[in-house]
């Protein structure tokens, strides 16, 4: 069984329970497969990035096998805006966020599980990964409030920041920071990485604990308390307003998008 998410942002959580840990959020538009039940719960797999955990059956709807088929057999169409109006049944709205999907999106409209929508927003239909933007859509999410679990504008964690970055430029990557560490090819050198390049941090026992994206002028982009710009060299991240290192350098990735 599948279904979709068809409101703004809905928490995925690790126990069947409203007061269990966010460990990430669906955006509008997203799929799931539901692999188990309980009472209103649902315990699902994320089709984008392969976290599991539960959702509430009421913020969701059911999405056929053909119906998924057809969606994931053309290109993806993502919103470009921090936060825009979806209509329909004429006068009810949905306030979706940036990086929201729209499947069967044509001429302002689209939709999924019987029900038509208007979106008259900035979107980008995505028939292959594109860097050209990547770092303008990175800028979007500046000063976005740091939230464990967090994929909006309205609250991001350090990798939901860079998966959303790089689902904006039409590649996805897995959701956690260790997971995105395992992917992509290694840069040795930090003088030899490029803007766009994901660069990892680890704790004292060795564990990748945070990731942020490589700009030009030494410096990266990243979630910590909120999303900002510090100072990157071969230690790590200065931070400027604390006047110390916050996080030890470990690992540099990139994704090849051609």
């Amino acid at each position: 069984m599948f279904a979709i998410c068809n409101l703004s942002i809905v928490p995925v959580r690790a126990e069947a329970s409203d007061k269990s840990e966010l460990i990430t959020q669906l955006l509008f538009g997203e799929a799931v497969e539901v692999i188990d039940k309980k009472e209103q719960w649902r315990k699902v797999k994320l089709l984008h990035d392969d976290c599991i955990g539960w959702i509430d059956v009421k913020q969701v709807t059911q999405l056929s096998d053909d119906e998924l088929s057809a969606i994931q057999a053309q290109p993806g169409t993502i919103t470009f805006d921090i936060v825009q109006l979806v209509i329909f049944e004429q006068n009810h709205i949905i306030p979706i966020v940036l990086g929201s999907s729209l499947p069967f999106y044509v001429s302002k409209r689209f939709h999924f599980s019987g029900m038509e929508y208007t979106y008259d927003g900035s979107v980008k239909t995505m028939a292959k990964p594109d860097k050209s933007q990547l770092l303008e859509n990175a800028y979007m999410y500046l000063n976005a409030p740091y939230l464990w679990g967090g994929r909006s504008p309205f609250g991001v964690d350090c990798s939901g920041f860079t998966q959303m970055v790089y689902k904006l430029s039409g590649l996805p990557i897995r959701r956690d920071a260790w997971q995105q560490a395992e992917q992509g090819t290694t840069v040795n050198l930090l003088e030899e990485s490029l803007p766009g390049d994901l660069a990892f941090f680890d704790n004292p026992e060795g564990r990748i604990i945070h990731v942020g994206i490589i700009l030009p002028g030494n410096k990266i982009i990243h979630a910590s308390g909120r999303v900002r710009i510090d100072k990157l060299d071969h230690h790590g991240i200065f931070n400027e307003t604390q006047q110390k290192y916050t996080h030890k350098l470990r690992v540099i990735k990139r994704h090849h998008f051609s």
